[in-house]
């Protein structure tokens, strides 16, 4: 990790921002460089502790999908869609999960157009102990307090439905 600035950039740029196209322009800046920032923080967090389970933080997540199936098998373009993906990029995670034996991939037994990914039982393992070093860890996301991250939840929920990211059933 690079050493900690003297400064807080996004301030900086949210200063120069004001001075250039006005105060109006500077929180919306402000916010998704912060967001941005956080995320590639998580990233790195989040991968850093999957590196023992040889899995990604993208990759763990198709792999928790599978694990919390009602089967333990799901058809990739169903992956996708609950991922949010591209179709190649599910591709992708599936290999990387065969390739260490926490998954198959087969033809689907009644729909021949249809590929089904599959955990395997050392998939499950994995998946239960990359989920405990997780929790450990909180996910990345100290020093946030609980109240923090549940408000931090609400507010990007609203952002993403307003994206039309699901359906709001409230």
């Amino acid at each position: 990790m690079a050493a900690a600035l003297d400064f807080d950039p996004i301030d900086e740029a949210s200063r120069q921002w004001r001075s250039h196209w006005g105060a109006a322009s500077a929180p919306p800046m402000s916010a998704v460089t912060s967001i941005m920032r956080a995320h590639q923080i998580l990233i790195a967090r989040l991968n850093e502790a999957l590196v023992p389970f040889e899995l990604s933080f993208a990759r763990y997540e198709a792999l928790m999908l599978l694990f919390l199936s009602r089967r333990g098998s799901l058809p990739l373009g169903k992956m996708g869609a609950r991922l949010q993906v591209h179709p190649a990029s599910v591709t992708n995670l599936i290999d990387g999960l065969e390739r260490f034996g926490y998954a198959t991939r087969a033809p689907h037994p009644s729909d021949r157009r249809t590929t089904l990914a599959t955990i395997t039982e050392r998939g499950r393992a994995v998946a239960e102990e990359a989920t405990a070093a997780l929790n450990e860890l909180r996910f990345g996301t100290a020093p946030l307090r609980r109240e923090e991250l549940t408000a931090v939840t609400d507010v990007l929920r609203r952002l993403r439905e307003g994206a039309g990211d699901f359906a709001s059933h409230e």
